[in-house]
């Protein structure tokens, strides 16, 4: 498979799963639930892995169960001496050939936390960050049943929270566009993908050299979201106003969401609330000093438990 992957960009809640569904119609294109095996075969495997040591970590990983992959299947496309980032996409490749499609993709929020990962396994990658307004962002994710998410001690618990990881990750992400260039990175606004979803689809496949299919529209009632409650939107068109922070959003989140992130959502063109500060207020730069600590140390943690013999005792094979 010689075109780019074609990875998806997003805050949690940002619409990316919507996105997801639309490309994942294309005929050319395969797009999987999300992945989360990255950072793990990344920190596990150096640059050029060992094909049974990490064919035996996919044997342990229940995203390829999800996926209903084999990873007899993946063994056929690896080789000694594939790069790290060959080897991942291979497991990808595999997938896509299931579906019967000669190009792959992901949506993974998670991996907002790892973009240079995802630049050094996928330096061809095209990049499509989908931004939807942080505060009707943080509604939907402050209202997700109990247990559909799993939270961790650096999981946001109330608006200012969410406010630093809104912040965070679109900063990261438009600063991996700047260096990437217009040739590997667009921005959507999830506001616009609903109201005109043809126009904007048909954009979005112009920068990726995919043909425009109108199948890829008609996914309403073509999607099983029995068991995922807090992706029952999927079962009606691209609908505008499903959440709107100027009468959903308590006037004590706005302004702390806002103390937070109003630079960026201003430099977005989102409006703000009357009176909001133009820049992170001094209490709101400690909760971004704060939320950036505690993700580091997240993050260093999960390294550390992957690196481990730990991670084979906690992920018994599978398959």
């Amino acid at each position: 498979m010689s075109a780019p992957p074609l990875i998806v960009l997003g805050v949690r809640r940002s619409g990316t799963t919507l996105l997801r569904v639309m490309l994942d119609r294309s005929s050319q294109l395969a797009v999987p639930d999300e992945s989360y095996f990255l950072p793990q075969l990344a920190h596990r495997h150096g640059d050029r892995p060992d094909v049974d040591a990490f064919l035996d970590d996919l044997r342990r990983l229940p995203t390829l169960r999800e996926w209903e992959l084999s990873p007899d299947e993946v063994r056929e496309r690896l080789r000694p001496g594939m790069t790290l980032g060959e080897a991942v996409g291979a497991v990808y490749e595999t997938y896509a050939a299931q579906q019967g499609k000669p190009r792959w993709g992901d949506k993974t929020p998670m991996y907002m936390q790892y973009l240079p990962l995802l630049e050094r396994l996928f330096p061809d990658a095209r990049y499509v960050h989908l931004i939807r307004d942080g505060r009707d962002a943080a509604l939907s994710f402050l209202q997700m049943p109990e247990g559909v998410v799993t939270k961790t001690w650096a999981h946001p618990r109330d608006a200012a929270g969410f406010a630093c990881q809104w912040r965070s990750e679109v900063a990261a992400a438009r600063s991996l566009g700047r260096r990437v260039g217009s040739s590997r990175y667009v921005e959507l606004r999830y506001e616009q993908l609903v109201e005109d979803p043809g126009g904007e689809l048909r954009r979005l496949c112009a920068f990726a050299d995919l043909p425009f299919e109108a199948e890829m529209l008609a996914y309403a009632g073509n999607v099983d979201v029995s068991r995922k409650p807090h992706q029952q939107s999927l079962t009606r068109p691209p609908t505008p106003g499903l959440r709107d922070w100027r009468t959903a959003m308590s006037a004590a989140d706005t302004a702390a969401f806002q103390e937070i992130a109003s630079d960026l959502l201003a430099d977005l063109g989102y409006p703000l609330a009357n009176g909001a500060p133009r820049r992170p207020t001094p209490r709101g730069r400690r909760r971004l000093a704060s939320y950036r600590a505690l993700t580091a140390a997240w993050r260093a943690s999960a390294y550390a438990l992957q690196r481990s013999p730990l991670w084979r005792r906690r992920h018994p094979p599978l398959t």
